[in-house]
Formats: C-alpha cells, sequence, structure tokens
C-alpha cells in the first residue's frame, strides 16, 4: 500500500513544482505591471504640471520599461535555469538580484533576454537627457504633497497588497 502511495506522489511532484513555478512568475509579472503603472501615471502627472517635461518624461518611462521588461524577462530565465539569483524569502520586489555586471553579461547572450539586456546596459551608460534634473525635481515636488499623487499611489499600493498576499506553493 505504501509504494503506490509513494509512487503517486513522486509522479505529481512534477506538477506541483510547475504549478508553484508558474505562480511565481505570475506573481513577479504583476509586480512588474504595477510598477510600470505606476511610474506611468507619475511621468503623466509631472508633464500635466508641466508640459516642458513630456520629452524627458518619455526618455524616463522608456528606461523603465526597458528595466522592467528585462527583469520579467530575466526572472523567467533564472526561474528555468539559475534560482541562485533568486530570493524567495524577500518581497516579491526583491525576489531578482541583478547587478550591473549580470546585465552586462546578459547583453553579451544572442537571445531576446540578451538584447533586452543589451538595450538596458546602453541605456545606463548613455548620457542622461538634458532636462533629466527638471523631471527629477518634478516627481519630488510630487512626491512630497502626498495629495497630488493620491490616486496612483492607492492603486499601486493596493496592487502591491493584493500580489503580496499571493501564495505560491
Amino acid at each position: 500500500m505504501k509504494l503506490p502511495v509513494i509512487l503517486l506522489s513522486l509522479a505529481l511532484l512534477p506538477a506541483s513544482v510547475s504549478a508553484a513555478t508558474n505562480c511565481q512568475s505570475d506573481k513577479y509579472h504583476q509586480y512588474v505591471d504595477a510598477s510600470l503603472s505606476w511610474y506611468e501615471s507619475l511621468v503623466e502627472l509631472a508633464v500635466e504640471k508641466d508640459e516642458n517635461l513630456k520629452d524627458v518624461g518619455q526618455w524616463f518611462l522608456d528606461g523603465r520599461k526597458h528595466h522592467f521588461e528585462l527583469n520579467r524577462s530575466a526572472f523567467d530565465w533564472y526561474l528555468e535555469n539559475d534560482k541562485d539569483k533568486l530570493d524567495f524569502s524577500q518581497p516579491v520586489e526583491s525576489w531578482l538580484k541583478l547587478s550591473q555586471q549580470d546585465v552586462k553579461a546578459l547583453s553579451k547572450q544572442d537571445s531576446e533576454l540578451g538584447k533586452t539586456a543589451k538595450t538596458v546596459f546602453d541605456d545606463r551608460q548613455r548620457k542622461p537627457h538634458a532636462k533629466n534634473y527638471e523631471l527629477r525635481s518634478a516627481f519630488a515636488d510630487l512626491l512630497t504633497h502626498p495629495g497630488n499623487i493620491d490616486k496612483p499611489l492607492n492603486a499601486y499600493n493596493e496592487k502591491m497588497a493584493a500580489i503580496a498576499d499571493i501564495e505560491c506553493k
């Protein structure tokens, strides 16, 4: 009687590992989406206050998108290939540990992940936008007046709380 139970348990193990992997990937993807939505809202608010920040806002947002899309792709790659770069004991936003050296190494791969990493690596090596300081100042102004960012901040916090409540088994 014990042997069939053991065999059944072993047969179900890959399915449960796969379910956990899918859950972790989905949870991380939701975090990336929530973060991108937050940055889009922040840029939108800054541009509403000062139309002159439209170009630098788009430049900033493009960089954030590149960064988070790399993290999304890299997370899934490491989840399947090398879990040493992942720390599931941390909150979801800290699961992936990618250093600049890691991004540089990934950028040399001849793959979609490598192309995404190359874009991020190049972004980080470029000279900042001429109005970068003005945009950062606008962000600081928005963030020091919470009433200005109440709606998108609450939406972000609600999404992050819902994501934190997801338990992957």
